[in-house]
């Protein structure tokens, strides 16, 4: 059992802040409480969904705040899988090899290679039509939504190429597992609906939500989870989709004048430098200032690679859940 097998190894510097940010999860989780997970960087295309996937079956993730590169490259690695390209020697490239690759449509990340033709024309082409749709119907949705129908009418599951249990979208879709995406339009599809707005085939930006009127359904989810339970934020990468979702206690309990409580437990993998003066090294205990968290809120940071370290933390907290009565 992984749990075991932390719980008797990972005694002590980086690896035992491993050890107690999965301890404080499941205890999170024995009082009832929530978790909010946020992904930055290319967890998606890391294929991290393998492992969030089943984090959300066992509903001990409750919601997700995540960039729109990993929200659309859950979906591209589902249905383009056989069409990616492996880079193992990615440090050896020379400029002319990049070029090489950006003439066979292959966009890279880091060791692997999104091609474009497989997995992003093919994902625009089914939502293209459900962005016109909602247009019609004078709707405006969050990104995912869009994903949801998809999934509901099982058009991204006819054309799985891996199974389909290991998206993370997918079975974010089966639970209905509310989705943030702050900053959306920095990303592929957000730029390709842009271009369609340009090109006319939408008639304007209306009908995804994004901005700060995404902080507003994030403040209503807080709402609800907080009432009466703790609520967690577990943060892999740094950036927009950690800095967002967390600011959403000291903008109802200093803007709104509510009375919410903090966030009951805070946990972040980065290899990001420590460093006061920036956002995703800075140490928790800066956000105490913020009334973001409080002075004796458990607070974990590990720093280490997200892709090592993140499935031997989900499995710990998998393996107490299945233990519980």
């Amino acid at each position: 059992m992984v749990k075991r097998f932390i719980d008797r190894h990972f005694l002590h510097f980086n690896a035992s802040a491993l050890r107690d940010a999965a301890a404080g999860w499941s205890q999170l989780l024995r009082h009832g409480g929530s978790m909010m997970l946020t992904l930055g960087g290319a967890m998606s295309t890391a294929e991290q969904g393998i492992m969030i996937a089943e984090l959300i079956r066992r509903r001990c993730v409750h919601a997700i705040c995540c960039t729109g590169a990993n929200l659309e490259e859950d979906i591209f690695n589902l249905i383009a899988h056989d069409s990616y390209h492996s880079v193992p020697h990615y440090r050896d490239l020379t400029p002319e090899d990049e070029q090489e690759l950006l003439a066979r449509k292959l966009n890279r990340v880091t060791d692997t290679c999104i091609p474009e033709e497989q997995a992003v024309n093919v994902l625009d082409k089914l939502l293209l039509p459900a962005w016109q749709r909602a247009e019609i119907e004078g709707r405006s949705e969050l990104p995912h939504r869009f994903l949801y129908e998809l999934a509901a009418d099982g058009e991204l599951q006819a054309l799985a190429e891996i199974d389909p249990a290991d998206s993370w979208v997918l079975a974010a879709a089966e639970a209905d597992l509310p989705v943030f995406t702050p900053g959306w339009e920095d990303s592929t599809l957000g730029n390709v609906y842009a271009a369609h707005v340009v090109r006319g085939d939408l008639g304007h930006y209306g009908s995804v939500t994004t901005g700060p009127a995404v902080l507003e359904v994030v403040a209503d989810w807080y709402r609800e989870a907080s009432r009466g339970s703790p609520v967690g934020f577990f943060q892999v990468g740094g950036g927009i989709s950690g800095d967002f979702p967390i600011a959403i206690v000291p903008l109802l309990r200093q803007d709104l004048k509510e009375s919410v409580p903090l966030w009951s437990y805070f946990c972040q993998i980065s290899e990001a430098t420590t460093s006061y003066g920036s956002y995703s090294g800075a140490p928790p205990n800066e956000k105490i200032t913020w009334e973001k968290l409080g002075a004796d809120t458990p607070r974990f940071v590990v720093e280490s690679d997200a892709t090592i370290c993140f499935p031997l933390i989900g499995q710990y907290v998998i393996e107490v859940v299945n233990s519980l009565p």
